[in-house]
């Protein structure tokens, strides 16, 4: 079983409010996507890497990632596109000969080897699962006024993270048929395979610290989980 892991790094990360790409920022002495690299070239659970990136980032990738840190199992660093599932798109397109793929922004820096363990574990037995944890707080849908419309049983509300981890012949065609039908508000990878496959998708424990560095806050929270590493 050969298992892929695309990571993706060509978001602008225009709330970070920084002049460098989010994914690029420093977190203790190294770029933010050192260290989800650092889990998935260190991993038993991965064969190779994926890295994508838009087009300006291609040479500081290569050169100040993908060499600096000796990442061996990165097979190829790609050019993404416009929008988030277009870049997964590429990255599934450079990944044809693997059996699963583990779909990970590159801005979720906690991602943890029991996590790639429990995923692995899922998608073997369910051909889909996405990476998760129960929401703490009250959730609340707004219409289009900004009033309440409906409150969800917090029990069944879980807050989604990645990686997202499918079997490979499943989410291509999925992202193929999105292609040639047409799917908006894509948000996610689980809602392209739900809606164009009509799969069932598992749900797998995370981490509360598997967070996403979106906002100058963010990678406040995130030095403190990295200085506890």
């Amino acid at each position: 079983m050969k298992r892929t892991a695309i990571v993706l790094a060509a978001g602008q990360g225009k709330r970070m409010q920084s002049k460098v790409q989010k994914q690029f920022l420093e977190l203790e002495g190294h770029p933010l996507l050192y260290y989800s690299l650092k889990v998935f070239q260190e991993s038993s659970v991965i064969d190779e890497i994926i890295l994508v990136t838009s087009e300006d980032c291609l040479e500081y990738c290569e050169t100040e990632i993908k060499e600096k840190y000796q990442f061996s199992k990165i097979h190829a660093v790609i050019p993404g596109g416009k929008e988030r599932y277009d870049s997964v798109y590429e990255g599934l397109k450079a990944c044809p000969n693997c059996d699963f793929v583990f779909i990970h922004d590159g801005a979720r820096p906690f991602i943890t080897e029991e996590i790639l363990n429990h995923a692995y574990t899922c998608v073997l037995e369910n051909q889909a699962c996405v990476v998760g944890m129960p929401a703490k707080d009250t959730i609340k849908i707004a219409d289009e006024d900004e009033m309440i419309a409906h409150t969800p049983n917090r029990n069944h509300v879980w807050v989604i993270q990645t990686p997202q981890v499918f079997s490979y012949s499943l989410v291509k065609r999925a992202y193929d048929k999105m292609y040639t039908c047409g799917l908006e508000n894509v948000t996610d990878d689980a809602m392209v395979v739900e809606a164009m496959e009509q799969q069932k998708i598992k749900l797998v424990q995370g981490s509360y610290e598997n967070i996403k560095i979106t906002t100058p806050e963010d990678l406040k929270i995130a030095k403190v989980f990295c200085q506890n590493c």
